[in-house]
């Protein structure tokens, strides 16, 4: 059989030597956190703890602000110091400093939630919802929503997400060979509460070590299947993929339900595994610190909260020619002006670029070659969008669909002109959804 995958995308350098083989390593703990109560898409958590107060690890301070929400949990033991307002990536946050007493107590309402057996479907998303656990591969939508779909929009596929395409990142990968066990453990409460009785485990074949390892623990369990798929930028977009396994395709503004699929991360479904299996909300990750801009690239374990600038001196600190910090790949991460920025339930990934590395070419003149139309995904005209939206004209840009744009990027890295495509793309849509709040 032939792997699977879909029309369109990039073959894009994958740059993950520098971390592949490194197993993961605790992060040493910081001697604070700062926990955003926006660690997810939906309401932000509402604040419940005050200046003064003593904490455990596990405790919740923040409570889900609806049903599209998530509670934010201590990741360690000590004292709230401060309760701070304030600009996060431009986006004002309400973030709460916890000093760390170094002790690592536990509170009372973590320990074991029940074995999958002897929990119905409600119980499993409900305990979800409790566990702060969302979409770990970027998006950050909670998980028990996810796993709540109206009774009209009938689950029959899910899906967990190994392909990992984004460049230098190796948190999925190292998960799949050292967590195994658990993110099959967790696969199991997610079918659970879908109702449905088997699931694909997709991983790109630039990491055979990984579809070894996945195919030797289901081997002679019907419930899973391990397939290969391209490895291709962007193969681990949700829509891709499902459309690389099944064939179908998602329509325009739909989402995954609308075509029977669930689609969750490697790092979600093994967090999952964690929260039944010992009681452990989502209070911790794997990130991958990396790019020649750190002395030493590192996959850390780390606390939701723990400042970037302590992740980067764990990883033997900024080289000497280091220029640019990004939260996640070169593909879809975001550049960072400030170190004091403390990482969230989606930080997967901290790329730190030397000079040569982070140069951007001057753009020229679009030649209208059309390559950005070859690889883009969900069959758009990235130069039209962009061309419109740099004139101006956003009611000429909106008839070219870019509210169906990913943002994977796949245009702006072919674009032999280097024409900054993506990231016009992304004025456009926010321009159009702004005024479509407006009117």
């Amino acid at each position: 059989m032939g792997l699977f995958t879909f029309r369109g995308g990039a073959q894009v350098p994958h740059s993950k030597e520098r971390t592949e083989k490194k197993p993961i390593v605790n992060c040493p703990p910081p001697e604070a956190v700062f926990l955003s109560m926006r660690q997810h898409i939906g309401a932000p958590a509402k604040v419940v703890v005050q200046p003064g107060e003593e904490v455990l690890k596990g405790q919740v301070i923040g409570q889900a602000g609806g049903f599209v929400s998530a509670h934010i949990h201590s990741s360690v033991s000590g004292t709230v110091k401060k309760i701070h307002n304030m600009k996060v990536m431009g986006v004002d946050t309400t973030v709460v400093e916890i000093s760390n007493d170094g002790n690592e107590t536990w509170h009372e309402s973590v320990k074991k939630i029940g074995d999958v057996a002897d929990l119905t479907k409600e119980e499993i998303r409900k305990g979800l919802a409790e566990s702060g656990i969302v979409g770990m591969g970027g998006a950050g939508f909670p998980l028990h929503v996810k796993l709540s779909p109206p009774p009209e929009k009938v689950i029959d596929t899910f899906i967990i997400n190994g392909a990992e395409c984004e460049p230098y990142l190796t948190t999925d990968h190292r998960l799949m060979l050292e967590g195994t066990e658990g993110i099959l453990l967790g696969a199991r409460f997610v079918m659970k509460a879908l109702g449905v009785d088997s699931c694909y485990i997709a991983v790109e074949d630039n990491k055979p070590d990984a579809i070894d390892a996945l195919k030797n623990a289901v081997k002679g369990d019907n419930a899973f299947q391990v397939v290969s798929v391209r490895t291709k930028y962007p193969q681990g977009a949700e829509k891709q993929l499902i459309n690389a396994i099944t064939k179908r395709e998602v329509p325009s503004g739909g989402l995954p339900m609308d075509v029977g699929c669930v689609v969750s991360n490697i790092a979600t479904v093994y967090a999952v595994g964690e929260y039944f299996e010992k009681g452990i909300p989502l209070i911790e990750r794997v990130c991958t610190v990396t790019g020649s801009g750190v002395n030493e690239p590192v996959n850390l374990r780390i606390k939701n909260g723990t400042k970037l600038s302590h992740l980067i001196s764990t990883a033997g600190g900024l080289s000497e020619d280091a220029v640019k910090v990004i939260l996640g790949g070169p593909m879809m991460g975001n550049a960072v002006d400030s170190l004091d920025i403390a990482s969230t339930k989606t930080t997967g990934g901290l790329l730190v670029l030397n000079e040569e590395d982070a140069r951007i070419p001057e753009p020229t003149a679009c030649m209208r070659c059309g390559r950005c139309s070859d690889v883009c995904p969900v069959f758009l005209q990235p130069a039209y969008i962009s061309f419109y939206t740099l004139q101006g004209n956003l009611a000429r840009a909106e008839k070219y669909h870019p509210l169906d744009c990913i943002e994977c990027g796949s245009c702006s890295f072919i674009c032999p002109a280097k024409r900054p495509l993506v990231h016009s793309i992304r004025v456009a849509k926010r321009q159009i959804l702004e005024n479509r709040k407006k009117s």
